[in-house]
């Protein structure tokens, strides 16, 4: 299982990236928003997600762990697939899909590509209460990738307990502090 990539970036297409890792091109379909954030030739780390099947083995990638675990979330939803998953994660910011599906924003969702209205109210009603309460940020695009969030999913927790322990402490504390705090919930 190919769980992570660090490396150059050598190749935007469309929807997907080429890193060389070591020599090795991996092409990787990311989201928008990620798409839009690596810059050629830079090096870049991204979270993968890696699918096999019989015809063909691809690779998902997201700038982030917390978004990487949302798009598992999201294609375990019965008639969500990796394609329709990296569609919806396009619509924004981890955190704004995230906060959609837990405010139950069923035509937010319903907007990506290959995602009709029963599908995304499918999305909403089987995450809702996996993906942890709303953040007081509601769903500004502006949201930033959360640093302590991703460290609490790297420690074990699932995103559900660590948006939830997040909830509860000052969000204009310091990386180190939120996650201690969240830690001792």
């Amino acid at each position: 299982m190919i769980a992570r990539l660090a490396g150059m970036v050598v190749e935007k297409a469309l929807d997907k990236v080429i890193i060389d890792v070591g020599g090795v091109g991996y092409e990787v379909y990311v989201p928008s928003h990620d798409y839009d954030a690596l810059t050629l030739d830079e090096a870049a780390t991204i979270y993968t997600h890696h699918v096999v099947r019989e015809q063909a083995e691809e690779l998902y990638g997201f700038s982030s762990l917390a978004a990487k675990q949302l798009f598992r979330l999201l294609i375990s939803v019965n008639g969500v697939g990796p394609k329709a998953g990296i569609s919806v994660m396009s619509l924004g910011p981890p955190e704004g899909i995230r906060n959609a599906i837990a405010n139950a924003d069923f035509a937010f969702i319903g907007q990506a590509a290959g995602v009709g209205k029963k599908t995304a109210e499918r999305v909403v009603v089987d995450l809702r209460d996996k993906v942890g309460v709303a953040s007081s940020a509601g769903l500004s695009f502006a949201v930033a990738s959360d640093d302590a969030l991703d460290a609490l999913l790297a420690l074990g927790l699932t995103l559900n307990d660590a948006t939830a322990k997040l909830a509860e402490v000052d969000g204009g504390l310091p990386t180190e502090e939120r996650i201690r705090l969240a830690l001792q919930k």
